[in-house]
């Protein structure tokens, strides 16, 4: 029981830390990006196929799924869809670091881990403090 809130939990405040990253809502000194323009030079960086002029769409994309994945699997709602598409998106970051930049960013990122996670979480049937239970809906 405790298990599925923590994995809910862990990812969906995940997603939104790094969105605020990038939004500069973070401070300086921990901030991974501090800003939009730092995330879209790294969203280049790791998927350096994708057209230049691409990127900033791609990473609005990017933005726009964590932000929804994030509330979502935060409160609750449809959980187990948003958990495998979750480790989806992360598995995705992780194989786009993993060839771009090479493995060892990916693991020490643990974007593997958090997929493999994601993935484990939308195995989980029973419903705790989700908004899907409180809308007699589990599936």
């Amino acid at each position: 029981m405790y298990t599925k809130l923590f994995l809910r939990l862990a990812i969906s405040i995940g997603f939104l830390s790094a969105v605020a990253d990038r939004l500069g809502l973070w401070s300086k000194t921990v901030s991974v990006w501090g800003n939009w323009d730092n995330f879209l030079d790294y969203t280049q960086t790791i998927n350096p196929w994708l057209p230049t002029a691409l990127i900033p769409a791609a990473g609005m994309l990017a933005t726009a799924a964590e932000i929804i994945f994030g509330i979502f699997l935060l409160v609750g709602f449809k959980t187990e869809l948003f958990a495998k598409l979750s480790g989806f998106l992360i598995l995705l970051f992780a194989l786009s670091m993993t060839f771009s930049t090479g493995i060892k960013g990916a693991f020490d990122f643990s974007v593997f881990t958090a997929s493999a996670a994601a993935f484990a979480l939308g195995t989980m049937k029973e419903k705790h403090l989700e908004l899907d239970s409180l809308l007699g809906k589990g599936h």
